[in-house]
Order: C-alpha cells, then sequence, then structure tokens
C-alpha cells in the first residue's frame, strides 16, 4: 500500500510541475517588474560607446586638468571599506549591465570619458611606477578587477605596438666586492 501511494505522489508531482511550467511559458501575462522599470540615471549609464580620440582629446583638456590636476587619475581617490585595513582585493566591477552599480566606482569607471587603449599611451603612463617600471597594484591605485585587467592587455599591447618604451635602467656593479681574483 505504501508503495502505491509513494508511486501515487512521484506521478502528481511530475503531472503539476509539467502544468506550472506551460502556465508559467504560455500566459499572457507580463511581469510587473518589466513594466515598471525605472529611468536610468545618465550619470550612471555606462552604455554610450566613447572613441578613443574623443578619450585622447578629453586627456589634454581643460576639463581634465581642473578635474584632476598634475595628479594621476587615481591619486586622489579614495576606498570605501570597513575597519582600519583596506582588503587586499578591489571590488570585481564597478559597471553592471551597463550600469554603474556602486556608490564609489574606481577612477576609470567614474569617468566615462577615461578609455583604456594601448593608443591613450598619457593615461596607461599615469599607471606605470616612473621608478621601476612596473604596473601599480590595484590595491594603490583603486581600480576593480575587471579595469585592472584591461589596463594590463592594454599597456602590455601598447608595449607589444610601441606605444609605450620599456627602458631598463642600466646599472654598473664593482664586481671586485663579489670576486676576489679579479683585479
Amino acid at each position: 500500500m505504501s508503495l502505491f501511494n509513494n508511486i501515487r505522489s512521484v506521478i502528481n508531482r511530475a503531472v503539476l510541475s509539467d502544468i506550472r511550467i506551460a502556465v508559467r511559458y504560455y500566459s499572457d501575462q507580463t511581469d510587473e517588474s518589466e513594466e515598471q522599470q525605472k529611468p536610468i540615471d545618465p550619470t550612471k549609464d555606462r552604455t554610450k560607446i566613447i572613441p578613443i580620440e574623443t578619450s585622447i582629446r578629453y586627456l589634454q583638456s581643460d576639463a581634465y586638468k581642473k578635474t584632476y590636476g598634475d595628479k594621476p587619475v587615481w591619486f586622489l581617490y579614495r576606498r570605501n571599506h570597513k575597519g582600519g585595513f583596506a582588503p587586499r582585493k578591489t571590488r570585481r566591477t564597478c559597471i553592471r549591465n551597463g550600469i554603474i552599480s556602486t556608490g564609489n566606482p574606481c577612477p576609470v569607471c567614474r569617468d566615462e570619458y577615461l578609455i583604456l587603449d594601448p593608443k591613450n599611451v598619457s593615461l596607461l603612463e599615469q599607471f606605470i611606477s616612473e621608478y621601476t617600471g612596473q604596473i601599480l597594484e590595484p590595491s594603490k591605485t583603486g581600480l576593480c578587477q575587471k579595469k585592472h585587467k584591461e589596463l594590463l592587455v592594454a599597456i602590455e599591447r601598447a608595449w607589444d605596438q610601441g606605444y609605450i618604451t620599456y627602458d631598463v635602467p642600466f646599472r654598473e656593479y664593482d664586481y671586485s666586492l663579489y670576486n676576489t681574483n679579479v683585479n
């Protein structure tokens, strides 16, 4: 008897779930969330594609100099975090579905005219250490992980294409300190 009841309950669940799926897929009702979408704030919309030439002109404009001065774009940025020590990793991304999803986006996501491209040399050089020639860490610059990966790719391409030169400093050593046989 219990076997019969178990089989009947399994069949009823399968039939009822098929009916629910059919009603969900074939109903003429629309979701309320689609009808009541909020209008997108134009300051947070990042779906507009901006050409690289516009970004290069922006870096030379008075508006850029007024906003950032002579400092790099990441210099005045401060990450929001809980506690006295910043987390090791920055957030994954600031932009989700073409809209800024955080209250404090990273320096590149914040300004829509900053585009990471190999031809945009003046922006890329701000993220390279002037002393060592290495790319600065995202914990120092405050970039989100997505933009930091784009930055790495853009800098590598700029080095490969010759837009940025990689100068290795020449160091002269006094080998007499290390080898006593050499005079």
